[in-house]
């Protein structure tokens, strides 16, 4: 900034030309009517034309308010005053907000409707177009009670809100409208609903979680949509709460379907009887037969080492049951094979159970596929 600039007032409307300097920090500006004005430097800046009175946005901040506090204070004197004609004591008139009008289909505390009853309604636009025609969705509350209700639908594990606020009692309330072609965003929707009186007293009711699996065959189905006493026009209902009770709907995912299925192969597949007893004298002997097919019915899946670990694991579990039995003969028939059922056998016999005698079994009775162990 330098003697000759034009300059404008930061917190004020003004400015002019600088005529000359006090100190560092003051600068003296010659307005237009030929008076210098001392100012801060920081308040000045230089401009490029001649019009000082634009506003800067201080001077816009104050203005504006100055002008609120302004109608504020006339406001304020306009209410404490009375109306002509009117006494001094009066009070101001309050407006009362009329409430946005829904379709009524019977007059409000019906007999019998303490008892919740709620439904999901879609409603073709053209029923004798139903196969290309649009569709309305409906909640209808055919009860007593207030609601606060969220409809939503679902994509995987994913809910979108379609439509949420206030189901007033004995109505029907328009949810959406959709085409033909939006009909699978829908396959799976739910309701949530929280009952109510306003201004009276009433008996409690649960909140209500419902989901709707839809049947998209059925919009596409003349007969499916039935008259009904909410609608001049056929419509397809879905009960939501029936006489207070959520409906329960059947809905299983492909993941539940597969997860019970494998659930359901285990329980219905139980393991083989694995123990025959055979009497003779005061020790019977007890047979147990280690082959695979003879302990499981499938073994789909199974790695080699895995059906090794479940003979043993069998093996450990009788030996563990007779292993205070003194005496007791046990036959583990493993078969022939490659021996490495009859190695594993061995072995787990000299580490954990070194005080048993072994030895084959007979080979009259079990061939060359058999060790008998005698517990000492």
């Amino acid at each position: 900034m330098k003697i000759g600039d034009k300059v404008r007032f930061l917190s004020e409307v003004g400015g002019g030309v600088v005529t000359g300097f006090q100190g560092k920090n003051i600068v003296l500006v010659e307005d237009a009517d030929g008076f210098d004005i001392p100012m801060p430097v920081h308040e000045c800046v230089v401009i490029e034309t001649d019009d000082y009175n634009i506003p800067t946005p201080a001077a816009k901040a104050a203005a504006n308010k100055k002008k609120a506090e302004e109608q504020h204070a006339r406001s304020a004197t306009a209410l404490s005053k009375p109306a002509a004609g009117a006494s001094a004591s009066s009070e101001p008139q309050s407006v009362r907000l009329e409430k946005p009008q829904v379709s009524v289909y019977r007059q409000p505390e019906m007999k019998g409707g303490d008892v919740l009853n709620v439904f999901l309604a879609f409603v073709p636009e053209d029923i004798k177009a139903v196969s290309t025609t649009p569709f309305e969705a409906y909640l209808v509350n055919d009860s007593n009670y207030h609601m606060y209700y969220t409809y939503l639908s679902a994509e995987g594990k994913s809910w979108t809100v379609r439509s949420h606020g206030l189901l007033e009692a004995n109505t029907k309330l328009l949810l959406e409208e959709f085409e033909k072609s939006e009909l699978n965003d829908r396959e799976r929707v739910a309701v949530q609903l929280v009952a109510f009186k306003d201004n009276r007293s009433f008996a409690m009711k649960p909140a209500v979680s419902v989901e709707v699996r839809i049947d998209m065959v059925k919009f596409y189905k003349l007969h499916t949509f039935q008259d009904s006493d909410f609608f001049e026009t056929p419509a397809l209902i879905y009960d939501i709460v029936k006489d207070d009770q959520p409906v329960k709907q059947v809905y299983v995912s492909a993941e539940d379907l597969q997860a019970a299925l494998i659930q359901k192969k285990t329980v219905d597949v139980p393991a083989k009887p694995q123990t025959l007893v055979k009497r003779g004298g005061k020790n019977e002997i007890v047979e147990i037969d280690l082959h695979i097919g003879e302990l499981l019915d499938d073994t789909h899946g199974m790695s080699n080492s895995e059906i090794l670990n479940y003979q043993l694991d069998k093996f450990r579990e009788v030996m563990e049951k007779y292993k205070n039995k003194r005496e007791q003969r046990i036959v583990f028939i493993h078969g022939k094979g490659d021996g490495v059922l009859r190695k594993a056998l061995l072995d787990e016999l000299k580490r954990k159970y070194s005080n048993c005698r072994h030895q084959d079994a007979s080979f009259q009775e079990y061939g060359f596929g058999a060790t008998m162990v005698t517990i000492k």
